[in-house]
């Protein structure tokens, strides 16, 4: 949405407002408490009113929105911007953009990438899907570099792939509709970055039983070929990178979901720079999101019904 076509949908604060209640309430405004009928203030159309049990309960009440200062207004053209960035917003660049400190400018796209969230994909994938891991996480520093190249000017490098210090992110992509589903790894008791069983539990949270999976050589995925501690029984297909394979005819491949990686290190790269491995979930979903509403003609619809949380 452009800032012409913005500026004509929403005038004021009370169309904004009422634009939320449309998607929210379809059916008109049913109090919480006690499910009767509510009618809204016109002083404050944030608020609604119960004649029957007599409460006031905000519309914002359960949703990524609740206790906001800000105008709602704001918010939505917040979203905007957020949507039309193709790599993101950094929260500098809001701060600029709509006026407030930058403070509410990072919380406002943390409680955005909140409802970008994925946690309603569970066993939505089928057919064929592509899963491969990746790392995230800039240069390290001198301090924790794994090892020394002896030269006459000291160079410090970190090791790559799997034995390296950043953060591993989880992968299935379905081959059909390209949408994808993706989590931060969380490493186990010994302190290993991926396991088979972190592996297999991303897979069975994205797919369904029977599903075709493509997957590298890493032995991890090895796990899919077990009966007992793969009950869905997925059809496992693997492409040996280590031997410079990266298509074994008829389709079977990962360059999928390498291209969304490619993404996901784009936008940490060009507009954030830096990821937290405390919030590197919320910046996973924001791309996730992207990815799996890049054909939505109305993605701000589709992400006010996903800012609903109760």
């Amino acid at each position: 949405m452009t800032y012409i076509q913005f500026q004509s949908r929403f005038p004021t604060e009370s169309a904004a407002i009422a634009y939320f209640v449309s998607i929210r309430y379809p059916n008109g405004v049913f109090c919480p408490r006690c499910g009767e009928l509510a009618k809204r203030r016109s002083d404050r159309p944030k608020v609604c009113n119960c004649s029957f049990c007599k409460t006031s309960f905000s519309v914002f009440a359960g949703t990524v929105f609740e206790k906001s200062r800000t105008s709602f207004r704001t918010w939505l053209y917040a979203a905007n911007l957020f949507l039309n960035a193709k790599q993101g917003i950094s929260a500098l660049q809001l701060q600029r953009e709509i006026g407030v400190t930058y403070k509410t400018a990072w919380r406002m796209l943390m409680q955005i990438r909140r409802a970008m969230g994925n946690a309603g994909a569970e066993k939505a994938f089928s057919g064929i899907v592509e899963v491969d891991e990746t790392y995230v996480g800039g240069k390290p520093r001198k301090a924790n570099n794994l090892f020394q190249i002896p030269t006459e000017r000291p160079r410090y490098r970190s090791a790559r792939g799997r034995g390296t210090k950043k953060i591993p992110v989880i992968g299935v992509k379905e081959r059909a509709s390209g949408n994808v589903f993706a989590r931060v790894a969380i490493p186990d008791r010994d302190g290993r970055k991926l396991t088979g069983k972190q592996l297999l539990s991303v897979i069975s949270a994205a797919c369904q039983a029977g599903t075709t999976v493509a997957t590298d050589d890493f032995s991890g995925y090895n796990i899919l070929n077990h009966e007992k501690t793969s009950p869905e029984r997925f059809t496992h297909l693997v492409v040996n990178h280590s031997l410079g394979q990266y298509s074994a005819g008829d389709g079977l491949h990962t360059n999928g979901i390498e291209g969304f990686w490619a993404i996901l290190k784009r936008a940490v790269n060009g507009s954030y720079h830096h990821v937290s491995k405390k919030h590197l979930q919320r910046y996973v979903d924001e791309c996730c999101f992207r990815q799996n509403n890049r054909l939505n003609r109305n993605p701000l619809e589709t992400l006010l019904e996903q800012g609903i949380l109760s």
